[in-house]
């Protein structure tokens, strides 16, 4: 039994190396996982005889010996379904195994309010054409979402979205439902799921510290600490946005407080530091924001030296706290930081202690506007890279490299037609 729980974590663990690290040798993985090449072979064919890894002969090293076969993830065959909700936009993507999108759609989404309905109407059409249009046999292993809301963990119930004003909406098991491939839906918090997403595949890669801060219209965030994500005692922690910096004269936010972060460095904040009109809106007007100041228009620039200093006391606060290895901007604040970086920079080395600002690092999202969807196709994999073993065990056939019974319960497989 302890030989058995001993293979499949270490099946587990190969999988997770090739999905997060792309195609690996059979002598990196020995390195890497401690164990003897012998085990590595065995492992591999049996995550190969699954249809979740193929193996290859690599290119010519030069090297004296026979070389080690190479083991890369099966994209095509083994995906998820991942789909990104934020104020604006809705995306669905088929991600393969991997981290590959494979295939995605994107639809605008109107600020009308609260809208469960149109929503999940939209994202299940999208997700239905994505398993649709995946090859026959491919073998659909989970669905992950992102929502820019308070999600409770465990069921994908939205809390509390305080932007369209989303108060305890099943969002999860109604686009489960509506999806109808009979697979549960993963739902995160999405600033928490693009930290994980860029620490693990981004600007983060080889650290265990990390901070994450995403600007949609507000301000969210999420913290890595020591590899993992900092949850809080409920799963609702690392609400950033209401850090609050500004308590005397600041901004109203829209959580009821005044002066948090994200109501001195959001969306509007910014635009009306700008001389924008209250009718214009979303990423486009904060990108032309972003583009009148580098063309040097003084409101502009003046308006981003503002949303700067307040971005800069706020993250000065958290390398105080958190000494993170590197502090990540994404969502609008890609946009936004680099004019603004001279600001950040300066209360960092005002207000932050030398010890901890000697090594940090400031960096935009590597993944740019898809650090949250990569980051809810994540949560899709999660299960089957906890114990692929478990996970899928029918029989395979060596042609095609899927399963040759009926589809493996919790998951689902393209048919033939």
């Amino acid at each position: 039994m302890v030989q058995e729980e001993i293979r499949r974590r270490n099946a587990g663990a190969l999988l997770r190396h090739v999905h997060l690290r792309g195609p690996l040798s059979r002598a990196e993985l020995s390195e890497r996982m401690g164990l003897n090449r012998s085990t590595i072979m065995a492992l591999t064919t049996e995550l190969s005889r699954l249809g979740l890894v193929g193996e290859d002969s690599p290119v010519d090293t030069g090297r004296a010996g026979r070389p080690s076969l190479v083991v890369r993830p099966a994209s095509e065959r083994c995906y998820v379904l991942a789909f990104d909700v934020a104020v604006d936009r809705l995306v669905a993507a088929r991600v393969g195994l991997g981290g590959r999108i494979l295939d995605r759609r994107e639809a605008v989404r109107p600020r009308a309010g609260p809208d469960l309905h149109d929503v999940v109407t939209v994202l299940a059409r999208f997700g239905r054409q994505l398993h649709r249009a995946a090859p026959p046999g491919a073998c659909c292993v989970g669905v992950g979402a992102s929502y820019c809301g308070m999600i409770r963990p465990g069921d994908g119930m939205v809390r509390y979205g305080p932007d369209l004003g989303w108060v305890d909406q099943a969002f999860g098991d109604e686009l489960g439902r509506r999806l109808g491939l009979g697979l549960p839906v993963s739902v995160g918090n999405e600033a928490h799921l693009g930290a994980q997403a860029e620490q693990q595949r981004g600007a983060g890669v080889g650290l265990d510290d990390l901070v994450y801060l995403h600007g949609d219209v507000g301000v969210g965030g999420g913290i890595i600490v020591g590899g993992r994500l900092l949850g809080g005692d409920s799963g609702y922690g690392c609400e950033l946005g209401h850090m609050v910096v500004n308590p005397y004269d600041g901004r109203p936010c829209g959580c009821g407080s005044r002066g948090c972060l994200e109501a001195e460095v959001g969306e509007r904040a910014l635009l009306d530091a700008a001389g924008r009109p209250a009718e214009l809106f979303g990423r486009a007007a904060v990108r032309t924001v972003a583009d009148d100041a580098d063309r040097g228009d003084p409101m502009a620039r003046e308006a981003l030296r503002r949303i700067g200093d307040w971005l800069g006391i706020g993250v000065a606060n958290l390398i105080n706290l958190f000494n993170p290895g590197v502090v990540v901007f994404g969502g609008m604040l890609c946009d936004l930081y680099p004019g603004a970086a001279a600001q950040v920079r300066g209360r960092i080395a005002r207000h932050v202690l030398p010890v901890a600002r000697e090594t940090v690092r400031l960096r935009t999202a590597a993944l740019g506007d898809d650090a949250t969807l990569v980051g809810a196709a994540e949560l899709g994999f999660a299960r089957l890279l906890d114990d692929p073993l478990a996970a899928l065990t029918a029989p395979v056939s060596p042609e095609v490299g899927v399963p040759t019974s009926a589809p493996v319960p919790g998951f689902r497989r393209r048919q033939q037609v």
